[in-house]
């Protein structure tokens, strides 16, 4: 194997070494963002469920008003 094709190869596995980090760089940030879209999801159906039972509170009360 000459000088010039293992140069070609050792350029070809830096370049395939720099993009496997930048995969995993990728990857930990899509994970960071996956963890606060699960966090904020979360949130939400907390606020949802609180919102329910409120409605669903002042709507008792008012058919208890009704009967009355």
């Amino acid at each position: 194997m000459e000088q010039s094709e293992v140069q070609a190869l050792a350029d070809k596995l830096d370049k395939l070494i720099e993009h496997c980090q930048k995969l995993e760089q990728n990857n930990v940030a899509l994970k960071q963002l996956q963890d606060d879209w699960n966090r904020e999801r979360s949130q939400l159906v907390q606020k949802n469920d609180l919102a329910k039972n409120k409605i669903e509170a002042m709507i008792g009360r008012l058919r208890a008003l009704e009967q009355h």
